[in-house]
Formats: structure tokens, sequence, C-alpha cells
């Protein structure tokens, strides 16, 4: 029985077992991206951009919030009051036909009173509301300038993070062409030194030079896992997700070589740090205009109407109960006049802050300047080194070539062959780096430019 009872225990196991693991593979998604699937997908599903949306929904209830600020406004509420203990006034006791100049306690009121009880009231002009409808199509535009900002940004981090996945493949795949070359190599020099015809040194040369690789090799697996998990989360994916990307370095490295981008020239005003320092300026502009209309006066109006009820007993909500009803209607004119030049410090400080934003504005055009002549210059430097380095790649393997030859011949010695490996390995790692290098450059000038 007890045998019965493991068996079917391990049947449900293993049952929950495979069930829990489909369920696991059933969750997990699929995704092929070409660059600019990826750039489309991140400006939608990374993670900032999506608060940066949230932003901009919160600041048009922001906005609506100050809206109805001057709609009118209708409150109601119902007061209730148990005099337990009655307030009481003395008056001249001969009223009641007593001693002249004795007083006497009367009570006036009733042990419970109860007040229902509606207000309309309505802002007829206020100046600071005025300016408070302008600062809340400024502050809605803030975080709409904030969420492209955060477009721009994004899109330069997936290029970059794409181009780091596809450096750290490419750098694999000759990595294991370097290793499969130098194996035989090495295969071929130690049957040559069974042989007696070298020495073992030219076998332990290549011996180092293999461990170097295949060091360099596990390195640049390790990277390529967490390359794709930098670049699964700023496209807003689970890292446990497959994701395959489409492009070669190579085809996007050609389709980035264009030294006539940009002929139109650098215009600031398009650029989103521009916008947004402007953006500040209007925000001073308006902290002034606040501080200036709190001079002015205000006038609110509101209508009153409700009902009271008084008795010595809780009999509010009967038939018997009897309600007086009243309304009323009233305006407030508010004229300020003498603030003890507190107001005239505000309107001075929201007049330096202003001088302040328009310092800052310049400052960041004259910046943004420099950057684009910086970022232009980078992509164009970008650019040379590429075609340098393609270049010295070619002449790297062509020396190696010969160098292999010669050292297979015994012509030469395991350290002038060991150089030339080295050198190629480097002109190898330098060419992968340039054509990294260009589609880098390529999206910081873009991002300067503001181009999406």
């Amino acid at each position: 029985m007890k045998k019965i009872i493991s068996i079917t225990f391990l049947i449900f196991a293993i049952a929950a077992n495979a069930q829990e693991s489909n369920t696991v593979e059933k969750t997990k998604q699929y995704y092929a991206f070409s660059l600019e699937e990826a750039i489309n997908h991140a400006l939608v599903n990374n993670y900032t951009a999506i608060n940066a949306s949230r932003d901009i929904n919160a600041a048009k209830k922001k906005k609506w919030e100050t809206t109805a600020m001057g709609l009118p406004q209708i409150n109601t509420s119902l007061d209730y009051t148990n005099n337990f203990e009655l307030q009481k006034s003395l008056i001249p006791a001969e009223f009641f036909g007593g001693n002249k100049g004795e007083f006497a306690e009367v009570a006036f009121g009733t042990k419970h009173n109860m007040t229902a009880r509606a207000t309309l009231s309505q802002l007829i002009f206020d100046g600071s509301y005025i300016v408070a409808l302008q600062a809340s199509k400024t502050y809605l535009k803030f975080y709409e300038n904030a969420k492209q900002k955060t477009q721009v940004e994004t899109k330069e981090m997936v290029i970059n993070a794409y181009g780091n996945v596809l450096l750290a493949e490419e750098g694999i795949a000759i990595l294991e062409k370097n290793k499969a070359t130098l194996e035989k190599t090495l295969f071929d020099t130690k049957e040559t030194f069974k042989s007696g015809l070298i020495e073992e040194e030219n076998v332990e040369q290549l011996q180092i030079t293999l461990t170097s690789i295949v060091s360099n090799l596990n390195y640049n697996k390790r990277l390529l896992d967490i390359s794709y998990k930098m670049l699964k989360i700023t496209l807003g994916i689970d890292i446990n997700d497959d994701l395959k990307l489409t492009d070669k370095l190579d085809n996007l490295t050609l389709s980035n070589l264009d030294l006539s981008f940009n002929q139109d020239g650098f215009n600031v005003n398009n650029n989103i740090n521009y916008q947004m320092a402007l953006n500040f300026e209007e925000q001073r502009e308006l902290e002034l205009k606040l501080q200036k209309s709190k001079a002015l006066p205000t006038l609110t109006a509101n209508m009153n109407f409700g009902y009271n009820a008084f008795g010595n007993q809780f009999e509010f909500f009967t038939r018997n109960q009897k309600w007086l009803n009243y309304s009323n209607l009233g305006m407030t004119l508010n004229v300020p006049i003498f603030s003890g030049l507190a107001r005239t410090s505000r309107t001075q400080q929201a007049k330096i802050a202003l001088e302040q934003a328009k310092t800052q504005l310049t400052e960041t055009e004259q910046k943004l300047k420099l950057q684009y002549a910086s970022a232009k210059s980078d992509y164009e430097f970008s650019i040379e080194e590429y075609e340098t380095a393609k270049e010295n790649l070619k002449l790297a393997e062509r020396i190696e070539k010969k160098q292999q030859t010669k050292f297979t011949e015994g012509l030469s010695t395991s350290f002038d062959f060991n150089d030339a490996q080295r050198q190629l390995y480097d002109a190898q790692q330098k060419y992968l780096q340039s054509m990294v290098e260009i589609i880098n450059k390529k999206a910081s000038l873009e991002k300067v430019i503001n181009k999406i």
C-alpha cells in the first residue's frame, strides 16, 4: 500500500512539474528586431518612456484642476449641535415679578439644533487665476518636452545597446576562427617538435597565445549575455525573453556612412534641451506675472440656501419637525492696499529669476552649438578611423599569413609569429570597434539635432 501511495505521489509531482514548465514556456516571449524595429518598440515600451507618457496624463489632469478653480463650486453641509448644557444669561428679575435689583438666570435656545445648507460660489475676477491658466499650459508643455527628450535619449540607448550586442557576437565569431586556426598551427608545430626540427619554446609560445584567446573568448561570451540583458531592459522586455537581432554589424555600418548627413546645418531651436530652456524662461515670466497680479483686486460671489431646525427632543427626521428655511446672496471684493513692501520684494525676486533664466537660455544655446560641432567632428573622425582600421586589418592579415608560412617552414622564430598574431588580433578588435563607433557617433549627432 505504501508503494502505491509513493508511486502515485511521484507521478503527481512529475505532472505538476511538467505543468509548471509548460506554463513558464508559454509566458516566455520571443522577439526578432532589426535596429529600426527595436527603436520603435522601445519608444513605446521602454520603462522610462511609459512613465513619461503617464507624466503627460497627470499634467493634463493638473491643467483641468486649475481650470476647475474658476468654475462654479457647489458644496452642501449638515450641522448638528447638542446643547447638553444651555448657556445662561442674566436679566432683571423684576421682569418676572421679582425684586428690583435682582437678576434671574434664563437659558435661551433648544437642546438640539440642526442646519442643512447648500452653497454656490463663483470666482468672478482674480488675476492670479488667469496666470494659473497660462501656467498650466506651460506645465503641460514641460512634460511633453520631457517625453520627447526621453524618446531621443531612448533611441540613442537602443542604438548603443544594439551595437554592443553585435560587437560581442562578431568578436566571438572572430575569436572562434582565430582559435581554430591557432589550434591547427599548434598541432602541426607539436608534430614538428616531435620530429626534432624545432625547439620546444615554439610550442610553448603558441600555447600561451591559445590560452589568451580562449580566455578572451569566454569573456566575450559572458559579455554577450550581459549585453543582451541590457538591450532587453532598454527595450522594455523581460530579460528572460528570447531576443534575436536581424541586422548585421557591417550592414549597419555601411548604412550609417553618410558624410553628407545634415547638410542643412544645425538649428538650435529644434533641440529639445533648448526648447526646455525656453519653457523654463516662460515659467519665470509667468511667475513674475503672478506676483504682479497679486496687487489686483479679487471679486467673488456666493449664494447660500438652507434650513434650520430646533427642538428639545431629537425629532429632526419626523413629520412633526418644523424646518425654517433661509437664503442669501453675497459678493466679496478684496482690494490689496499695503503689504509692508513684501509684495514688491517678491516681484523683484521674480524679475531676478527671469533674468537668470534668460542667461541660462543663452548659455544653453552656446553649449548646444559647441556640442553639435563636437558631435559632427567625432562622427567624421569615426568614419576616417573606420577606413584606417579596414586597411590596417588587411595589412595585418597579410603580415600574419606571411609570418605563419615562414614559421611553418622554419624561416622565422615563434616570437616573430607571435608579434604578427597579436598585431592581427589587435587590428581585428579595432576594426570591429570602429564600426560600432560610426553607429554610436551618428546616434550622438542625431541626438543633438533632435532627430527621432
